[in-house]
């Protein structure tokens, strides 16, 4: 494992695709992988493109790959897709979409899918973020499946989430549900040749006076993603946020965030597994017979597995 592990963090394609999937796949090895990434990683600057179903996202994504990569960049993509009912695994319209960069040595794409995540991401986005920003890659963006008033996890992964709207197809409303906008550090109107987007940014800006006195104030860009028009100033703006994380104390208040989140997923994980193996210990004919009687309730019986469980837990260093 450690040699996979060290070929992966030089670089190599093929090492980095079987470590990320170890990690998707909840492997045995996972601790010890992302125990082992964990000091190499800080360093990329983690993109996330949310936006309603239609927005343009990939093809938004497509466009910013190309102007990091002439700018030097190594990237990585994270395309997260809806999980398919029947295989488990991520349906990938987002990554044929990035296709033509596919064979680029200086761009990793991965597509991931959701797995039920009511946040939009899987537990696993945040680790593949992690491997990649490890294994050297400058930028990593991430693509979620579509934003809604559930889908927010972006903003605990991503050091710079963008927001894109589009004309016609009811953002007007989608952008007053509570959490979208608080998302947002850029909005994109995207598809801006089309009717009504002039209405859509003033909109949107008429609800960013509200944050008027913050250090930042989410910028309102137009593109055009298909054809290329906005996408040079966007990357212009993505950067101004990134030094602005780098110099304000904001930056340094979302990384603790981001922390603290990052350690409540670990133990929710962690005690999750602990209780399922303790709940099936537990569990016979004769307890559900007691449950279904009224003789007894869930509550009194989570209360012991909980406290089975932390008494039969030993400590870790």
């Amino acid at each position: 494992m450690q040699e996979l592990i060290n070929k992966a963090l030089n670089g190599n394609v093929r090492s980095i695709a079987r470590i990320i999937s170890i990690v998707e796949n909840e492997s045995q090895f996972t601790e010890e992988i992302m125990k082992t990434m964990y000091p190499h990683s800080g360093n990329a600057h983690i993109i996330g493109v949310t936006g309603s179903p239609g927005a343009g996202k990939s093809t938004l994504v497509d466009k910013l790959i190309e102007s990091s990569k002439a700018d030097g960049k190594n990237v990585g993509v994270i395309a997260v897709d809806p999980t398919s009912p029947f295989s488990g695994g991520a349906i990938l319209a987002d990554r044929i979409r990035m296709q033509r960069h596919a064979v680029d040595p200086a761009v990793y794409i991965r597509s991931m899918g959701t797995r039920g995540s009511l946040g939009g991401l899987s537990r696993s986005t945040y680790e593949a973020a992690l491997i990649l920003d490890a294994c050297g890659k400058d930028v990593v963006f991430i693509e979620t499946v579509g934003v809604g008033q559930s889908e927010v996890d972006i903003m605990k992964i991503a050091d710079t989430v963008c927001l894109a709207l589009v004309p016609g197809m009811g953002d007007d409303i989608q952008i007053m549900k509570a959490g979208i906008m608080e998302i947002a550090d850029i909005l994109v109107i995207n598809k801006s040749d089309r009717d009504g987007s002039e209405k859509i940014v003033a909109e949107v800006q008429t609800m960013l006076d509200l944050l008027k006195g913050k250090n930042w104030v989410p910028p309102v860009l137009k593109t055009v993603a298909e054809k290329g028009t906005g996408v040079k100033e966007l990357s212009n703006k993505i950067l101004c946020h990134k030094e602005f994380l780098q110099t304000d104390p904001e930056g340094r208040n979302r990384k603790l965030r981001q922390l603290t989140v990052e350690i409540e997923a670990i133990l929710q994980r962690e005690l999750a597994k602990l209780t399922e193996h303790q709940w099936g210990q537990h569990k016979d004919e004769q307890l559900m017979e007691k449950l279904l009687n009224r003789e007894t309730d869930p509550y009194t019986v989570a209360g012991k597995i909980l406290e089975d469980t932390l008494l039969n837990t030993p400590t870790r260093d």
